[in-house]
């Protein structure tokens, strides 16, 4: 895979690239946008892959049926892509196809309807402002990621699937062992594996004598054409929502809070009206809070990849059969044709189809919770601390797959 670490001005075959400042990136990313839908790469794993550039070419083999991930399922095909991708993560559901996929996404989505994320709202907003209290009365700062981000999401998600309490430190666990990227021993990765599977049988029994009001016992207890769903079902579903969902909702949580505090004049847009612009602003934040926190971006990453069945033509392109393709959303949600100014941070952008979270067939299932999380998270921190600052560096870290935001220091 050629790469380069500068790009010459105007050029815009050079594809994938290393990480440049924003501004460089945003706008290469646009120009190739422009130039072409998709582009061949060679993934250090996997093979040769589409990386699909283009907001209407994305939107196009995300809604076509031809594109699958049986192959990877089944394991006869390696997932293209930078590492080796989590073994345990291709049995979850974002791998499945119609129709089980169909059905199961259909049972999830009424433990995750918009009533019942309605319902958390008022819980997570009171949480939230705990979390708050809690800061404050250590002091005048704190790492917000270890203190707000992590937690918000973790409580949410221990309501909504009806894990215990006392058990979150253990899931915290199992997410950075469970998404390593080869740093600890395959026999630590899969210890950890089957003590979370095992977690995950018991809750389930457990819910099917006692149901409760939460997403296992209504998995448990769903029944799909007379037929209950099988706990080998259940738990994939479970599993990727515990070890996924709180992760990444966090590093949400913490992109958004970063690329606030780098744009002050964005930020007073938000303070002037925190409740009537935070649903803009997170979808920004979603769509291009990475860049706006001024933090080097490059081009070639990608939601995970699909096989066409068949010879697809999409946009004077032709997708082979058997060929994978994924979305670069980096590349789509700086298309200039669909979004004004794309290099632009702006917490009142009206028109914002990103697809950070997907779209079609594939769309977030988790993805009304998550807006709702980092919507509460974001608000309620800045009206508490409207005078909210960076006291240091950020990090990452960049040895699991989620690359999860680590510190976030911050004083008021």
């Amino acid at each position: 895979m050629s790469e380069s670490t500068l790009l010459p001005s105007g050029y815009a075959s050079d594809y994938p690239f290393l990480a440049v400042d924003p501004k460089t990136a945003s706008d290469q990313l646009s120009r190739i946008a422009a130039e072409r839908p998709m582009t061949r790469i060679s993934m250090p794993y996997g093979g040769e892959a589409w990386a699909i550039n283009r907001h209407s070419a994305a939107q196009s083999m995300l809604t076509d049926p031809r594109f699958v991930r049986k192959p990877f399922r089944t394991r006869e095909r390696e997932v293209p892509n930078y590492f080796p991708f989590p073994q345990f993560l291709i049995d979850t559901l974002q791998f499945d196809d119609p129709p089980e996929h169909t059905k199961l996404r259909r049972l999830c989505q009424v433990a995750i309807s918009p009533r019942r994320v309605k319902a958390l709202r008022d819980q997570t907003t009171q949480y939230a402002n705990y979390l708050l209290d809690e800061m404050e009365k250590k002091g005048n700062s704190a790492n917000l990621i270890d203190e707000y981000a992590l937690q918000l999401p973790i409580q949410v998600l221990s309501e909504l699937l009806g894990v215990r309490p006392e058990d979150r430190e253990k899931f915290m666990h199992w997410a950075t062992v469970l998404f390593d990227l080869g740093t600890l021993p395959e026999e630590e990765v899969k210890k950890n594996f089957n003590e979370t599977r095992d977690y995950m049988l018991d809750l389930i029994a457990e819910r099917r004598r006692e149901p409760r009001e939460d997403l296992i016992s209504a998995l448990a207890n769903a029944r799909d054409k007379d037929d209950s769903l099988k706990d080998e079902e259940i738990i994939p579903i479970a599993m990727i929502l515990i070890v996924a969902g709180f992760d990444n909702t966090a590093n949400m949580i913490g992109t958004g809070v970063h690329a606030l505090l780098s744009n002050p004049d964005q930020l007073e847009i938000l303070l002037a009206d925190v409740d009537g612009t935070i649903e803009s602003a997170v979808e920004e934040i979603l769509r291009h809070g990475l860049f706006a926190t001024g933090k080097p971006m490059g081009a070639g990453g990608g939601l995970v990849p699909f096989i066409a069945t068949e010879d697809v033509d999409i946009e004077g392109m032709v997708i082979k059969e058997g060929e994978a393709v994924f979305i670069d959303p980096n590349g789509v949600n700086h298309d200039a044709a669909v979004f004004e100014q794309p290099a632009k941070f702006d917490v009142t952008r009206k028109d914002n189809p990103h697809m950070m979270l997907s779209y079609g067939l594939h769309y977030c299932l988790g993805a009304p919770l998550a807006r709702m999380e980092v919507q509460v998270a974001i608000a309620e921190l800045f009206k508490r601390f409207p005078h909210l600052k960076l006291t240091g560096e950020v990090t990452y870290n960049y040895e699991i797959l989620t690359q999860t935001m680590t510190e976030l220091p911050v004083s008021w």
